[in-house]
């Protein structure tokens, strides 16, 4: 057999693949070939619109289906072992994956992101690729990750059957998010573009929590009340009967599939608690406010909630003499993960100062690149108003004085050109 008239996709086949086969891969949990991971960017001309080529990995190998730990770039025999390398780096980076591998079917260049120093990169027989055992033992080295982190950390994500999995940036901030959790950060910030899928991200962080046992009794905080009742029937609602909200009123709610749903409430009429439950969603403004009868989170004991998820923190959460802040610290022995799309930072309200920096930050500038979101186009509106209303008239004098021939006033706004990917 004369491997330089073998096409890339028989190197793959004939060569490579058995070397994962023999090294201990599981070719049907362990191992994904072709995987694209972004979209394509959307481009928009005139009315026309296109996507860009999506970026796709030769392979990725997983340890868990949620935990990637190789990429793997191929290339025919026609070119040489390592000429793979700069493409599946640049993969790499993208997907947070430390090990990256190049080949030609003759043997692998790896690279290994997780050294710091001495040799980064050596070459490997076609025989001699790592098992999963190797590079796990590397990753939780690299991570810093004890042994008794592993079931938290390897823990599945939910899986309703219908093929939906998170994103690679959501499940590289779900990620992070939970091997934080397992070396014991208690504080924690997420900051996601808007429209890239906060909800569904916060839902897989604490699915995978409170499956593994670690935190038992959960509080997602809001502040619109769209946002909840949303929540728990879309992205929630595996949750089932363990999930309240915390309000008085009941309301029925109309499901992403068109059916309607009664939503759990868990305080009474005479505003007790239901403690039974373990999921609850609330709005800031429903369980505190400035009289002391209106704090009703103080009938929990401090010590109740195991996690609080905060969305949208940017807003009345992060200043330090605001009402929704000492709902935090009351529970200041929970873990707390603050998700926002704008992290704010000023001289009076600080994010980073109360969750620390972020652990994980997807852009808006990133997702557009990456397909996910819509670019966004500038409008120009031309008014014949200022600011402040005053229109002044041709061949008169402006109120600084200066004679006005012909002005107009522009504005600049900007407007999304498409809608975000869930």
């Amino acid at each position: 057999m004369n491997k330089k008239q073998l096409s890339e996709r028989d190197i793959c086949t004939k060569f490579i693949t058995p070397s994962f086969r023999q090294a201990g891969w599981d070719e049907i949990t362990q191992l994904r070939e072709e995987v694209s991971f972004t979209k394509g960017r959307i481009i928009v001309r005139g009315k026309l619109v296109t996507r860009g080529k999506a970026k796709r990995a030769d392979y990725i190998l997983y340890y868990k289906p949620n935990i990637p730990l190789a990429v793997i770039e191929a290339k025919d025999n026609n070119c040489s072992v390592g000429d793979g390398m700069q493409q599946a780096l640049g993969y790499a980076e993208t997907l947070q994956i430390p090990f990256v591998f190049s080949s030609n079917g003759d043997g692998f260049v790896f690279h290994d992101r997780s050294v710091t120093s001495g040799a980064i990169e050596q070459n490997l027989q076609l025989h001699e690729f790592p098992s999963p055992a190797t590079l796990w033992a590397k990753y939780r080295a690299w991570k810093g990750l004890p042994p008794e982190a592993e079931p938290i950390v390897l823990q599945d994500y939910f899986d309703d059957g219908s093929g939906r999995k998170p994103h690679y940036y959501q499940a590289s901030a779900v990620n992070a998010a939970i091997e934080a959790i397992a070396k014991g950060q208690n504080r924690l910030l997420l900051a996601m573009a808007t429209g890239t899928g906060k909800t569904y991200t916060a839902f897989q962080i604490i699915w995978r929590l409170w499956k593994a046992g670690r935190k038992k009794r959960i509080l997602y905080l809001a502040d619109r009340n769209v946002l909840v009742n949303q929540t728990m029937v879309n992205d929630f609602r595996p949750f089932g009967q363990a999930m309240a909200k915390l309000s008085t009123e009941s309301k029925v709610i109309e499901r992403e599939d068109g059916t309607a749903v009664e939503l759990p409430i868990a305080i009474d009429r005479k505003r007790r608690i239901d403690t039974s439950y373990e999921v609850y969603l609330g709005l800031y403004q429903a369980i505190t406010g400035p009289e002391d009868s209106e704090k009703l989170f103080r009938e929990l004991s401090p010590d109740f909630f195991d996690l609080i998820v905060v969305d949208e923190c940017h807003r009345g959460s992060a200043a330090e003499d605001s009402a929704w802040r000492e709902i935090l610290e009351y529970f200041s022995s929970a873990t707390q993960i603050g998700m926002t799309a704008t992290p704010k930072e000023t001289k009076y309200v600080s994010n980073i100062h109360y969750f620390g920096k972020p652990i994980y930050t997807y852009s808006l500038k990133q997702g557009i690149h990456d397909g996910f979101l819509a670019p966004y186009k500038v409008i120009k509106v031309h008014i014949d108003r200022d600011i402040e209303g005053y229109r002044p008239e041709p061949g008169k004098v402006d109120r600084e004085g200066n004679e006005v021939e012909d002005r107009i006033y522009n504005r600049t706004s900007v407007a999304p050109a498409g809608c975000g990917a869930s």
